[in-house]
């Protein structure tokens, strides 16, 4: 009875792990490759696939998705011989699982060797400051030598990236004390040219603050002008409309008076002659209105009609003129004389 039942628990065994052969299952996004008695026979996709226990054999199973592969820093010389360090960032999928198992030994390594030597080609033809300044093109080189060269492996080179390019060191000094000096160069540059500006705005303003001062100013004189002359205006009117006679223009004379003698250089005083005879008329008014208690002054009666006074036989008679008191007087001359007073 205990062989039986050993041999059934040994078939029980057995049936199970050709069972457990029998099925496989695929994840998304992976695939697989099935040899029979070593020779490759089918790709199982993703699912459930059902393989013959003990003579199919599940090689390896291949990850389909996208996949990035950063490269160690590699040196490349440059044009001009400066050894730079360069490390690159490989994108890739693989499409053909069978020609990725069969077609290359180890794709990853592949890639990396190639990538190397690529990128060792295209720096080569570059100085170093094309090579800092030319990433795109680089990549662009480098993906499609990687292209032609993967896609039989079933491989498809996506995306090639530079992650750093690092010069020597003694580059690396002389490139930021040049790069400093032309960040003082735009930098005394943009100085200058904002001062510049500076001063332009300065006197722009300045222009402007004079050309409104001195319009401001014309418009001032026009407007004090027309004041004036509207005053003077209202004053000329307002004499004629008063009909001034001589006592009132005598007296606004003795007003103005205080103001000619202003000044400790006013030594002499220059008085028309008719301005005493008008002062003798204005002092019989105001004496006048003192006799009478106050009352205006009664007229006085005309004065006596000129007489010819012959003061040479063969010049003929001269006119007299009446004074204040109705005395004849010897007319003056049309010029006007003057009296010199001494205020001393």
């Amino acid at each position: 009875m205990e062989p039986v039942l050993i041999v059934l628990v040994v078939l029980v065994v057995v049936a199970f792990i050709a069972l457990i052969k029998t099925i496989q299952v695929i994840p998304q996004a992976s695939a697989a490759i099935v040899e029979r008695f070593g020779r490759y026979t089918r790709t199982l996709n993703a699912g459930l696939n059902i393989v013959v226990p003990f003579i199919d054999r599940v090689r390896n199973r291949i990850d389909l998705r996208e996949q990035v592969v950063p490269f160690p820093p590699q040196p490349v010389i440059t044009q001009d011989n400066l050894v730079v360090n360069i490390d690159t960032v490989i994108y890739y999928q693989v499409t053909d699982a069978r020609a990725a198992t069969y077609e290359v030994a180890s794709y990853i390594q592949a890639i990396e060797q190639l990538t190397v030597t690529t990128l060792r080609n295209i720096i080569g033809s570059m100085d170093l400051e094309s090579t800092l300044t030319s990433r795109e093109v680089i990549n662009a080189g480098l993906r499609g030598v990687l292209d032609e060269a993967t896609g039989k492996w079933g491989i498809r080179v996506n995306r090639v990236e530079l992650k750093a390019i690092e010069p020597p060191t003694s580059i690396q000094d002389s490139m930021e004390k040049q790069m400093r000096a032309d960040r003082d160069k735009r930098a005394a540059i943009l100085t200058a040219e904002g001062a510049r500006q500076a001063q332009i705005l300065r006197a722009e303003g300045e222009k402007q603050a004079e050309v409104l001062k001195a319009e401001g100013e014309a418009q001032a004189a026009v407007l004090r002008a027309d004041g004036e002359a509207a005053a003077i205006r209202t004053v000329f009117e307002a004499i004629h409309d008063g009909d001034a006679d001589q006592k009132l223009l005598a007296y606004q004379y003795l007003q103005t008076l205080p103001e000619l003698a202003k000044g400790d250089s006013n030594k002499l005083w220059i008085i028309p002659s008719e301005v005493g005879d008008a002062l003798k008329g204005l002092g019989g008014a105001f004496t006048g209105l003192a006799g009478n208690g106050g009352a205006p002054a009664a007229p006085s009666a005309p004065a006596p009609a000129a007489t010819q006074v012959p003061l040479d036989p063969a010049a003929g008679p001269r006119p007299l003129d009446t004074d204040t008191k109705g005395a004849a007087r010897p007319r003056v001359d049309p010029a006007r004389e003057y009296r010199k007073i001494d205020p001393e």
